[in-house]
């Protein structure tokens, strides 16, 4: 059954402010008398945004997926295994992933919390296959991947690549290696900062899609990447 959601009209300003009062008032008493309040001004924007990310992606022929139902992750936390017990995360987030793509490729993601709202994308966490096919590429191909890491649009929107770092080169590779740095990386990613201001704003959707559109040579590069 199709997911009924409206138009993206923009986050609302009480949509940030509802995260600043969720950090100050991380349990269920305070939370579950404003579920409603959270669903009107984040969770349905979210999935409003997921839809319109998706119809744009199509247009532009980008193979990446915004679906309302999976995309946005959930507000609760898994406290299973974690010290920290509180019940809500305090931001909230959607993943664009591969279309047609199977577990470990790239993708595209959006995250919005007070004082740190940007897109990005690229590989989190990636299976050890996957980041030994990285690194294999770094140190047979360079150049292939300087052709998009070092290209001027996408160098002045994201500047060098993200991710946690191992202290030192990984084994198998020389400690002076040139691009010690890119081989150090255990995420592969970019992003862009955004603006209270941008999620307020209707055109969200627009600046989203050209911001990955950027970044999209550094996603299929990553998808092309044997394991």
């Amino acid at each position: 059954m199709a997911v009924d959601v409206p138009a993206f009209t923009g986050f609302r300003p009480e949509a940030i402010q509802f995260l600043a009062d969720l950090a100050e008032n991380n349990d269920r008493a305070w939370f579950t008398p404003r579920k409603a309040e959270y669903e009107l001004l984040l969770k349905r924007p979210l999935e409003a945004l997921c839809v319109a990310l998706d119809e744009r992606f199509r247009a532009r022929d980008m193979p990446l997926l915004g679906d309302p139902a999976r995309s946005p992750f959930r507000i609760y936390r898994d406290v299973r295994f974690s010290k920290d017990k509180s019940p809500y995360k305090t931001n909230i987030g959607a993943s664009f992933p591969w279309r047609d793509g199977g577990a470990g490729m790239p993708g595209g993601y959006f995250h919005l919390s007070p004082g740190d709202i940007f897109v990005g994308g690229g590989i989190w966490h990636p299976e050890p296959a996957r980041l030994a096919a990285f690194r294999r590429l770094v140190d047979t191909d360079p150049e292939r991947v300087h052709r998009v890491i070092d290209d001027p649009d996408y160098a002045r929107t994201f500047g060098p690549l993200m991710g946690d770092r191992l202290s030192r080169v990984p084994r198998g590779f020389r400690p002076d290696h040139p691009d010690a740095e890119l081989l150090k990386l255990k995420d592969v990613g970019f992003g862009r900062p955004l603006a209270d201001g941008d999620v307020e704003s209707p055109a969200l959707a627009d600046l989203v899609v050209d911001t990955l559109v950027i970044g999209l040579p550094l996603l299929r590069m990553l998808a092309a990447m044997p394991d």
